[in-house]
């Protein structure tokens, strides 16, 4: 199992509405289209309260280009981002992403 780590940088005041778009409508596409979210993380304490962070697991960076491309397309997906953008701006400043493999000693595999 491969994760992917990403991170994004909302605009001042942009969290809650990221949040939002995540729980009711991100999280159904990803279930209707086999994207198997590991865990999602806002920062309790530290400089980047701003952040959201979540993890997504893939069975290889293959299955990862196929999944992650057919959502980027999807015809609700793009309706939906739309929508919310028209709705709220635009409230991610920054996204960065990094692909982790677990150590054989770790809890996650």
């Amino acid at each position: 199992m491969i994760y992917e780590m990403r991170v994004y940088s909302c605009v001042p005041g942009g969290m809650p509405a990221l949040l939002e778009r995540f729980e009711t409508t991100t999280l159904k596409i990803w279930d209707r289209m086999g994207l198997r979210p590991a865990g999602f993380f806002t920062t309790l304490v530290g400089t980047k309260n701003h952040d959201l962070t979540y993890f997504l697991a893939w069975e290889s960076l293959a299955e990862r280009e196929q999944l992650w491309n057919a959502f980027a397309s999807d015809p609700e997906w793009v309706a939906a981002r739309a929508a919310h953008q028209k709705a709220h701006g635009e409230v991610v400043a920054n996204i960065a992403s990094s692909f982790l493999s677990p150590t054989s000693f770790s809890t996650i595999k």
